[in-house]
């Protein structure tokens, strides 16, 4: 899998939300100043390219929906951020945002009970 662009991250946004759509129904989903709509169109040929969206012929008309799922592309964007910024350890990011002022003890707390559930499931499993 490919890293994307920031238009191109945000074309899958929407594709990702609306599930399937034509360049016409894309566009509808961004924000004022929308960008043209040769632009989204040739966005949406890139992400074919990479293979990250597919489409469905209607006549001239193409109905586009993606082939990566949202939960794919994070897993793999995560896994690339963990390994630039933080040497590869996800201790080590852990141990960055807990000690960042941004995050609050509850959400510490929210934090520590998923990674307590995921220890027990894990170590069921073994």
């Amino acid at each position: 899998m490919r890293e994307l662009t920031k238009a191109e991250e945000e074309v899958m946004q929407v594709l990702w939300k609306i599930k399937k759509g034509f360049v016409k129904e894309i566009l509808e989903h961004f924000p004022e100043p929308k960008p043209a709509y040769t632009t989204i169109s040739t966005i949406i040929r890139i992400l074919q390219d990479k293979g990250f969206v597919a489409h469905k012929a209607y006549g001239r008309t193409h109905e586009y929906y993606p082939l990566v799922s949202k939960e794919q592309y994070s897993g793999f964007h995560m896994k690339n951020f963990v390994r630039d910024y933080f040497s590869n350890s996800f201790r080590n990011m852990v141990s960055f945002f807990a000690s960042s002022e941004n995050i609050s003890v509850k959400e510490m707390e929210e934090i520590m009970k998923i990674m307590q559930k995921q220890v027990k499931k894990q170590k069921q499993q073994k």
